[in-house]
């Protein structure tokens, strides 16, 4: 599932816990159809969250809802030497900035690494942070959950934002459309109003904000920010985050998880920790979620990227995600101890013989978590056989002490 296909379903009625993947998706497409606006998870697909399908709006899933860095895993490229400002050389699935304030703006630790870029969300004082699960009473009321919590709290507008800072030459800043070249606090920089729903087919929105700017040498971080209030953030607030961004030392994810079996060709993408990975796991930062991982084939392109990689229509066309999550993530009830997979909506896959799509869950002895391994949504060519064994060939740490963890670069690996 690509960004502009889940922006819709997050704004829209959420899917009661009972119903199947196929009625999510369906949902999801429905919500497509009657509007696009906004901005949020991505890429998600089967039994873990809500919000799968649709276009790209504020998350509202449903609710209750140190190492050495170990070398870059095949097919990544490396930085060596040092860069400007004193930024590290640091392999992929790595982090080398941490949080911090500008004036109402607050950037997060970031959850999310990958090939690229590692990613942060960002909240504002002055706004919603739409990044929760919806209560049972959200849900429950009539009409649009994000509105409705938008008068529980007193009229405040909505803003979905995040902070991307990309490997050296990974960013391309000439890609932007409609970009427009300025200087903000001594850096090269551009700035753009993004289409309603990121959905390059729509019209611009003047609340739809990018501003990317080159913090060392051919090294560029993006924040982007969606607001259902034209005038803020403004383009001066986000210019505000540039000064402020500064290395830390390298740090590797961890994951909470490792891989026992891969099909050949399958490489490692992207990561959550703490979270899910790529842009769902910034738009569910504060779910719960513990952790996952996002597989392609063949590797994805570490050059010319414009946003992250499941924000782009096509950008993951061959893969599936590993995910760990509490078991209030689910909208299915737990099934202690029990394997499970489900054929997805999207098996037959057009001009090919080999079915795709599809998920399978493992949940623990005791029904608290479970772990998924789902192609839903990503051209996935891997028959479910394929994505059970991959499942059975999973080991999941305790999800409550980061110290049975495993940085990402050796977990992704048999």
């Amino acid at each position: 599932m690509q960004l502009r296909e889940v922006v819709d379903v997050v704004t829209a009625e959420e899917p009661p816990m009972t119903r199947t993947a196929d009625d999510i998706v369906a949902a999801g497409r429905r919500a497509e159809r009657r509007r696009r606006a906004g901005f949020a998870s991505a890429g998600v697909a089967g039994l873990v969250v809500v919000a799968v399908a649709g276009a790209f709006t504020l998350p509202t899933l449903t609710a209750e809802r140190g190492t050495t860095a170990a070398p870059a895993p095949a097919g990544a490229t490396t930085t060596t030497g040092s860069t400007r400002a004193g930024w590290p050389a640091a392999a992929p699935f790595t982090f080398t900035f941490r949080g911090y304030d500008a004036g109402t703006l607050h950037v997060q630790n970031p959850i999310v690494t990958s090939t690229g870029y590692q990613i942060a969300s960002v909240y504002s004082d002055g706004h919603i942070s739409n990044d929760r699960p919806v209560t049972a009473e959200e849900i429950g009321a009539e009409g649009d959950p994000v509105e409705w919590k938008k008068r529980a709290v007193g009229g405040k507008p909505t803003l979905w934002a995040y902070l991307t800072v990309y490997r050296p030459g990974v960013f391309d800043p000439a890609g932007i459309r409609n970009a427009r070249k300025v200087t903000v606090a001594g850096h090269r920089a551009v700035q753009a109003n993004l289409p309603v729903g990121l959905d390059p087919g729509k019209p611009i929105s003047e609340g739809n904000k990018l501003l990317a700017w080159e913090y060392a040498p051919d090294a560029w971080a993006a924040v982007t920010s969606v607001s259902s209030d034209p005038a803020t953030p403004s383009f001066q607030d986000l210019g505000g985050l540039v000064g402020g961004l500064k290395p830390s030392r390298p740090t590797p994810a961890l994951l909470p998880f490792r891989v026992g079996y891969l099909p050949d060709g399958y490489r490692p993408l992207q990561t959550g920790t703490h979270a899910m990975p790529g842009l769902s796991g910034i738009a569910a930062a504060r779910a719960g979620d513990h952790g996952g991982a996002t597989y392609t084939r063949p590797a994805a392109p570490t050059s010319g990227l414009t946003a992250p990689y499941d924000a782009v229509e096509g950008g993951i066309k061959d893969g599936f995600h590993i995910f760990v999550t509490p078991a209030r993530s689910s909208n299915q009830s737990p099934e202690p101890g029990v394997t499970k997979c489900h054929p997805g909506s999207d098996r037959q896959v057009p001009g090919d013989d080999a079915a795709g799509g599809g998920f399978c869950n493992i949940w623990n002895a005791d029904g608290t978590v479970v772990l998924q391994v789902s192609g839903m949504g990503l051209g996935n060519r891997l028959p479910l056989a394929e994505l059970e064994r991959i499942a059975r060939g999973i080991t999941v740490a305790d999800v409550r002490d980061e110290s049975t963890w495993t940085p990402a670069a050796q977990a992704l690996r048999p």
